[in-house]
């Protein structure tokens, strides 16, 4: 049962030891409850693609790009890239204290467990492997493995780091005398 505790403030902003800012529990938050709605423009599948991959290009030259893009359903997404989401602040995590959901055609941030006041609330981002290396991960959870991926991929992710380690070994081994 997902409870939603509206009238009293859930969340607050703060500086973030993950990312510039986040989003931290003001008060002890039990599971399952709705902690913030992720708002923001609904627009089309297209639409989406077209600014998701302006804003990764962009971010290859200006240093910016960030992504607010969240898949509503099968012709939608939210564009959360709008100053009254604050959502959009809450920061990955390799081991999230919270989930996205979709509930009645909106996007809620939900208690994955019972979280403390002062916490910083952070979520798998769920990103593919595709272009990985581009989204360095810096939640420093023991699960981490560097890159922000979403769980459906660390197995895979551990297993191309470790052959990459393999080879740079090898390459890096001198030559044996004949």
């Amino acid at each position: 049962m997902i409870s939603n505790l509206k009238d009293e403030a859930l969340w607050k902003i703060d500086s973030s030891r993950i990312h510039d800012n986040g989003i931290f529990a003001a008060r002890d938050i039990p599971l399952e409850t709705r902690i913030i709605e992720y708002i923001g423009r609904k627009i089309t599948k297209a639409e989406a693609n077209r600014r998701g991959l302006a804003l990764f290009e962009s971010s290859k030259t200006v240093g910016g790009g960030a992504v607010y893009i969240f898949q509503l359903n099968k012709k939608y997404d939210i564009d959360g890239n709008v100053p009254e989401n604050h959502a959009r602040l809450i920061n990955h995590s390799c081991d999230p204290n919270c989930e996205a959901r979709k509930i009645r055609g909106r996007i809620w941030i939900v208690a994955l467990r019972d979280v403390t006041a002062g916490e910083e609330l952070t979520y798998d981002y769920g990103y593919d492997l595709e272009h990985f290396l581009d989204h360095p991960c810096k939640c420093g959870s023991e699960n981490c493995l560097g890159y922000i991926v979403g769980t459906d991929s660390h197995k895979k992710l551990k297993k191309i780091l470790r052959n990459r380690r393999r080879r740079k070994r090898g390459n890096n081994q001198k030559p044996k005398p004949e």
